[in-house]
C-alpha cells in the first residue's frame, strides 16, 4: 500500500519521530517548491485556468506566514490579483476568488486605485484620522458602495454582500470572506458589531468573560402581547402567530449549532431579551470528531435570524 496523507500526519504528530521531523518537512517544502515555480507557473496558461494547487491554496500559505512578493511565484500571484480585481468590477472570471488573500498594498490598488499609495502608508503607520478621512470621503462625495469599520487590528469592508478583512499588523487582506475560519474572538465581535451599526443599531454586541460574544435582541412587550396565546388554527393566522408558533422554535433550533449559548430572558419592562452567544468554535463536528470552527458564512444565518427579529418584529414598534 503507498503512503498515504494520514500516514505523513500520524508521523508528525509522534512525538519519537521528532528528530525526522526536519528532514521530513524539507522534502514537503522541496516538493512545493518544485510544483510552484517549476511545474505550474512555467505553463501560464494552466496556472491561469487550472493552478495545481486548489483555489491557490499555496499563496495563501506564504502570505499568512509573512513571505514577501520575492517568495512567492510572482505570476501566480498576478493572476490572484487579477481574478479579484474582474470580480470587483463584475467581470467574467475563472472562478469566484472567495477567500482570496492579497498583500495590502495590492488590495487597496485594486478597491481604492487613485488613493492606493497614501492609504498603503497611512494604514501601515496606523495613521487613521488621514486613512478614515479618504475612505468618508469617497462615501459621501464619490458615491462609493462600501462601508468601513476598524477594530484593534482588523479593518473590515463591506461592498454589497462581500466582506474583506485587512489584518493590519500582518499587512495582508483576506478578500471576499467566505470558507474562512474567524481568526480571532476580537473579530467575530468586530464583524458583530460591524453589522449591527449596519442594520440593527439597538441591538447590544458584548464581549463575555474573554470566551465568547453576546449579541442581544429584543422583543417589546407590546409585541409579545399581540401573540396568541394558544397555537393558531386559523387559515390565515397573523404574521406575528405563524412565526413565533410555527417557525421561531425552528429557528432556535438552528441557531444552536452555531451558539455556545441562547439565552432568553425578560428585563424589567417585560421584553423577551435574546442573548446568543458565539465563539469561534461550532457545536458541529468534523469526521476526527473534533468542533468544526466558526467561519464567515455561519454568521449570515446568525445575522439574518437578528435581522428578521430587528425589522419585522422590533423596528415596527419604536
Amino acid at each position: 500500500m503507498p503512503l498515504e496523507p494520514n500516514h505523513l500526519a500520524n508521523f508528525l504528530g509522534n512525538t519519537v519521530n521528532d528528530k525526522f521531523n526536519s528532514e521530513l518537512l524539507d522534502l514537503i517544502i522541496k516538493r512545493i517548491n518544485k510544483l510552484c515555480f517549476e511545474e505550474c507557473q512555467i505553463d501560464r496558461i494552466q496556472c491561469t485556468l487550472t493552478p495545481l494547487c486548489t483555489r491557490r491554496f499555496l499563496l495563501k500559505l506564504r502570505i499568512k506566514n509573512g513571505l514577501p512578493l520575492e517568495d512567492l511565484p510572482k505570476f501566480c500571484y498576478s493572476v490572484q490579483k487579477n481574478i479579484v480585481l474582474r470580480d470587483f468590477r463584475g467581470k467574467t472570471v475563472v472562478y469566484k476568488p472567495f477567500d482570496a488573500y492579497l498583500y495590502l498594498v495590492d488590495f487597496l490598488d485594486i478597491f481604492f486605485h487613485g488613493d492606493y499609495r497614501k492609504l498603503n502608508k497611512f494604514i501601515s503607520f496606523q495613521n487613521w484620522s488621514e486613512a478614515l478621512e479618504i475612505f468618508d470621503d469617497r462615501i459621501k462625495n464619490r458615491d462609493e458602495n462600501f462601508r468601513y469599520h476598524l477594530k484593534g487590528n482588523y479593518l473590515i469592508f463591506k461592498y454589497d454582500d462581500r466582506l474583506h478583512i485587512i489584518f493590519v499588523d500582518e499587512k495582508y487582506v483576506l478578500c471576499n470572506a467566505n470558507r474562512e475560519n474567524i481568526a480571532s474572538l476580537e473579530l467575530l465581535g468586530a464583524i458583530c458589531e460591524f453589522y449591527a451599526k449596519l442594520y440593527f443599531p439597538e441591538i447590544k454586541v458584548k464581549l463575555i468573560k474573554s470566551e465568547y460574544i453576546e449579541v442581544t435582541s429584543i422583543l417589546p412587550k407590546d409585541v409579545l402581547n399581540t401573540i396568541s396565546k394558544t397555537p393558531t388554527v386559523a387559515e390565515n393566522p397573523s404574521k406575528k402567530d405563524h412565526y413565533f408558533w410555527n417557525v421561531f422554535y425552528e429557528d432556535l433550533e438552528a441557531m444552536v449549532q452555531f451558539c455556545k449559548e441562547i439565552h432568553l430572558d425578560y428585563d424589567w419592562m417585560g421584553n423577551l431579551l435574546i442573548k446568543l452567544g458565539i465563539n469561534l468554535e461550532t457545536n458541529n463536528f468534523n469526521e476526527k470528531n473534533n468542533k468544526i470552527q466558526l467561519r464567515y458564512r455561519d454568521l449570515r444565518f446568525l445575522l439574518n435570524f437578528i435581522q428578521r427579529l430587528y425589522n419585522e418584529f422590533y423596528v415596527i414598534w419604536l
